[in-house]
């Protein structure tokens, strides 16, 4: 059994509807990364200096040495970056959440205290601001348990959020089996908060982003003015707010650092879209914590089926009656590389069709003949699977008149004659009269081009017989 554990479904072509507060077409959330005091320094018992989103371009770690410039700048960040960007979100009347890296936080204690009494969020960044990568599993959980210790000493309780952002494969596992958390947000995959199954807890994920934010004036590939910053961020929020006002809301977030934005030649950007988006209405500013609360409030987790995770036995007794009586197709796709994307009726359809379609010009018969003459003998004599029997009386076949029963078989007789398999088309799409017109259609097609069309159907069907047990 093969699986994909990666999910490239997400919620499909239609997302829900966040229900956003007082009916906000767009929720824009900022946040506030304080990492100043907690980066690599050989002061915090690292082996080299900080060398990650500074002034300093191509800056490298020095192993075993202080970096005096590179501490400068991020103290730049916590002595006038941090009270620049205090003064314009009170000045604005916005509660940003703070992504706090535990250390930093404990060294900052004078702009934590700001941020309390302002009633911002702080959420936990880590207990030091360094690469997870390569940190074995029991060390990351130890780390994960004492930033969550140490935050609730400094700031007086507990985090209800996490983003580690320099994180491994690990990161959202674990801080999702602590179960202190209403969110995590180590991913950058969706416009929307997503439940996600750890263990057996439903942990809420708030995605986060890596465009919307200030980082990009420490990269390459990146933003040079405020006027670069502020031209992405209004671009973004007018693509998101036309989303809303269309029927489908979404959430913006947007990143910053004390040290980067904090900078007086970009600060200007960031008030230039506070003051834009002042403009609109329905354009609702939360902490993240809002969002998780209301997330959990409006859209709890449901229990959806997901098939990739099913065994082969309950596999095949719940899908292998797709395709009429041909069992071996479901379990042929149960042998395929499955993942999230295929517990969706149109996911799961495109496994099992690959294995209609891969299979011999026999097999695809013996499927085709397993399926039941329409309005047949085996109708009259109630022995059609139950989804056969439903179909067929959503389209009236279980209530024909004699003529029209005269009529189904005489077509049902000549079409078996001339091509070797029953008339198959998908009822549900039909209703009798249609079902008639397309009997007398097609009867006298080739053989080649009925083989065709009659497979095509079956496809057909099989989608339609899932869409009622799928999403």
């Amino acid at each position: 059994m093969d699986r994909y554990p990666r999910d490239m479904r997400g919620y499909g072509a239609e997302t829900p509807d966040p229900k956003w507060p007082g009916g906000a077409r767009i929720a824009v959330q900022f946040v506030v990364n304080y990492e100043e005091g907690g980066e690599n320094c050989l002061l915090h018992g690292d082996a080299a200096s900080e060398a990650f989103l500074s002034e300093i371009v191509g800056a490298a770690a020095w192993e075993g040495q202080r970096h005096w410039n590179m501490e400068s700048i991020y103290e730049y960040g916590a002595r006038a970056g941090f009270w620049r960007l205090h003064r314009m979100f009170t000045g604005a009347g916005i509660k940003p959440t703070v992504y706090g890296v535990a250390t930093a936080l404990a060294r900052s204690p004078e702009q934590v205290a700001a941020m309390i009494e302002a009633d911002w969020e702080i959420a936990s960044h880590g207990l030091k601001w360094v690469e997870h990568k390569d940190m074995p599993e029991e060390e990351e959980r130890a780390q994960i348990a004492e930033a969550i210790r140490l935050h609730t000493e400094v700031t007086g309780r507990p985090p209800e959020g996490w983003y580690t952002g320099r994180s491994s494969m690990n990161t959202v596992r674990l801080a999702a089996e602590t179960g202190q958390l209403a969110y995590v947000s180590d991913t950058y995959d969706d416009d929307l908060p997503y439940w996600l199954k750890v263990a057996e807890r439903d942990q809420l994920i708030i995605p986060y982003t890596l465009d919307a934010n200030d980082m990009r004036f420490a990269t390459a590939q990146g933003f040079n003015t405020g006027d670069h910053f502020f031209a992405y961020l209004k671009d973004a929020f007018d693509a998101l707010y036309a989303e809303g006002l269309a029927g489908a809301p979404k959430m913006m977030s947007v990143g910053l650092h004390c040290r980067l934005v904090g900078r007086p030649g970009r600060i200007m950007g960031l008030k230039r879209f506070l003051d834009y988006i002042a403009g609109f209405e329905g354009v609702w500013c939360p902490r993240r914590i809002d969002i998780a609360r209301h997330w959990a409030k409006t859209h709890p987790p449901v229990s959806r089926p997901e098939p990739h995770k099913m065994d082969r036995a309950g596999f095949v007794e719940t899908f292998g009656g797709i395709f009429e009586h041909s069992p071996w197709i479901a379990e042929r796709a149960h042998a395929l590389e499955l993942g999230p994307a295929h517990d969706s009726a149109i996911g799961l359809h495109n496994a099992l069709a690959r294995m209609f379609r891969s299979a011999s010009r026999d097999e695809r018969l013996g499927v085709l003949t397993a399926h039941p003459d329409l309005a047949g003998k085996l109708a009259a004599a109630k022995r059609l699977t139950a989804d056969s029997t439903a179909e067929q009386a959503s389209a009236g076949l279980d209530a024909l008149t004699d003529d029209e029963r005269t009529a189904f078989t005489e077509m049902n007789d000549a079409y078996v004659a001339k091509h070797g398999f029953p008339f198959i088309i998908a009822v549900r799409d039909h209703d009798k009269a249609g079902i008639l017109n397309a009997f007398r259609r097609r009867v006298d097609n080739d053989t080649e081009t009925e083989f065709t069309e009659a497979c095509k159907q079956v496809e057909r069907i099989a989608l339609l017989r899932l869409k009622e047990k799928l999403p």
